[in-house]
Order: C-alpha cells, then structure tokens, then sequence
C-alpha cells in the first residue's frame, strides 16, 4: 500500500507470480463491496516477507492484497488469518490500520491464504529520496516523532479488551523471542555464524525484568507506515510479527531500523531518516518515554536483540531468495548476506555497552 513502485516485470496487464485471476476475480465478486471486471494487479516493492499486491478493478478500485511468501514457509510468521485478526482487532482502537474486506483460508483460490484490505493513499518514507516528499525539517522530525507517538499509542491498548488477550502468552517474552529466533536460526542459515549464537548466549544470560505484557508489533519501522499528504500516519501495516510481550523489545528493533550518520554499514538500503531533519535515536526514546511514562535506561539490550533478530530475518529472507520464494533472483540480493553478518557484529557491540 501507499506510494510504492511495483516489483521489476510486473505490470497491471499481466498476473504476477502468486495470484490467480480467475479465483480472485471471483473472491472479490463475493466479498468487497463492489467490484468491476477485470481486475488487475501489481506486487508492492519494499516487502521482504510476506507479499503485498495491488488490485485494481476496471472502475478504478483499489485494494491491497496479502499473501505468504511464495516458497516454503516458517510457522506463525506468516499466518494470514492471524494477521488479518491483529488488524481486525485494532480497527477499534486509536492504532491506524487500512480497513478490512475479508480473509480466505481457502488456498484453492490463489494457492494459499490470503486477506484483503481497502488501499490506503499515501507516502512509504522508505529512501532518502522518498523524504522530499515532505522537504521541510521541521515537517520530518514532526514525522519522527509521531513514529514514536504511534508506538507509545499500540503498547497504551489493552490487549484483553481488544479481544487479543491470548494472541501469546503474556509473560517471559524476551526469552520467548530468544527461543524461537535462535530456532528460525538454525532452519534458515545458509551458513554457520558463531557471532549469532554468542550474541543469543549473552542476551539470555540477562534478561530484563518485564513489566505488564503490551501488543507488540514486531517489525515497527518508518516504512511499515503510510502517511497522509499532511505527515499524520494514515495507517501501521505488515503486523505478521505481532504477539503480546515487552513494549520495549518494539522500540528496540525501532532503533535498530533508525541507522544514525556513520553508520553505513547497517544500513538495509537507503532509509529516509537519515535525510536531514530526522530526529536521533535519542530523540526518539525521549518521546517515547514521555507518550508512554516507560523507563528507558536500558535500552542497549533491546537494540542488541533488534540488531540480532532483524540479522536472523535477513538471514530467512536471502535464504527464500536462493530457494526462489521471491521468484527471480536479482545478484544483488547477495549483499544480505554481508549485512546479517555487520548486524550481528552490531548486535555484540550493542549488548557489550
């Protein structure tokens, strides 16, 4: 969703990899609200894990569809009816999600689950270039913040009262992360890594004490918001990491998606927060501390498990890419490699501090 270019040979004249016409015509038939034939559809650029594809009917509606990957999946991580229920749940509160139009379990229609969205307009701040969309300092760092104030507003909702009270459990959510990261691991390395396991090994031995469970999104970054034309957020998408947990494991992978100047080798791409104007990591935990009343002292250790978790998706994400669950390889994809590797150097420093 948002304003994000297609994926290299996509066009809305052909069907992209993972999607059926004739299924989804029908799907849409019964379930949007109206729906014009034909339809058609162009994958979203910028997703790593789950795929996002623009449909678009012949009167010009336009939804946003999502799908798991197209080679082989690793659990939750891509469970399309629990992201749709994350995202259904929400829609009540004061946390910007699209609006739903339904999910299908049925894999006959495209060859896997799916749910479907209404396609929210708007900017994806992902590159540099992307934030001369909002050219004035002051407009991005009133950006910035509003990327912490968001987050302060998902940890401030009660999971119980949303209906999400055993979404997960509730308690030892560091060491739940550490479990299952270390396992997602050992399935999807492509080669062996000491750094990783040392760095698993150091973050256990000290676990924070965790106060009261919060949704935790998973994966909140700049780029996994749409914005409106006026810089307010339109709408949070990609919950498919959310579960219940420490609030502040979110602000650490926040952090860990917020390179500071100098620190190009952990960049994934170009990320617009380092167009001038942005506010500073410190900035950002400042506010966040401020919207939410939570201590942040110790937030070394979460961006140590941000550094190292976000190095272990990557590293699930170059190794679909040589099984070819993202179709075409493209060499540079070989640079992910090189990147996991720096975030878990990253990762040691961080939790070293």
């Amino acid at each position: 969703m948002g304003d994000e270019a297609t994926a290299p040979g996509d066009s809305p004249a052909t069907v992209p990899e993972g999607l059926q016409r004739d299924g989804l015509e029908a799907w849409f038939a019964a379930n949007a609200a109206a729906m014009t034939p034909p339809l058609s559809f162009e994958r979203i650029a910028g997703g790593l894990s789950n795929l996002t594809y623009r449909v678009e009917d012949a009167a010009g509606r336009r939804w946003a569809l999502r799908r798991p990957p197209l080679g082989k999946r690793l659990g939750s991580a891509h469970d399309m009816g629990r992201e749709h229920r994350v995202v259904a749940a929400l829609a009540a509160s004061a946390v910007p999600v699209p609006p739903l139009v339904g999910l299908c379990e049925d894999e006959a229609v495209i060859g896997a689950p799916f749910y479907a969205m209404g396609f929210v307009e708007g900017p994806v701040l992902r590159r540099m270039a992307d934030a001369e969309i909002f050219p004035e300092h002051e407009q991005r760092r009133a950006i910035g913040m509003r990327v912490a104030d968001t987050l302060a507003t998902i940890h401030a909702v009660d999971p119980d009262a949303a209906g999400l009270g055993d979404l997960g459990r509730k308690e030892d959510y560091v060491a739940r992360q550490l479990r299952r990261w270390q396992g997602q691991w050992q399935k999807s390395k492509t080669r062996e890594l000491a750094t990783v396991d040392r760095v698993h090994d150091r973050l256990a031995a000290r676990i924070p004490p965790q106060g009261p469970a919060t949704i935790v999104h998973g994966d909140y970054r700049l780029d996994n918001m749409i914005l409106a034309p006026s810089g307010e957020v339109a709408a949070v998408v990609d919950w498919e990491l959310c579960t219940l947990g420490d609030p502040l494991a979110d602000l650490g992978t926040l952090m860990a998606y917020w390179p500071e100047p100098g620190e190009e080798q952990l960049r994934l791409g170009d990320p617009a927060n380092l167009a001038p104007g942005f506010p500073s990591r410190a900035d950002l935990a400042a506010r966040y501390a401020e919207r939410s009343g939570r201590d942040t002292t110790g937030l070394d250790y979460y961006l140590a498990l941000g550094y190292w978790k976000l190095a272990i998706i990557l590293e699930g994400v170059y190794a679909r890419y040589l099984g070819g669950g993202y179709g075409e390889v493209d060499e540079g994809i070989h640079a992910l490699k090189v990147l996991v590797e720096r975030l878990a150097e990253a990762a040691e420093r961080a939790e070293q501090r």
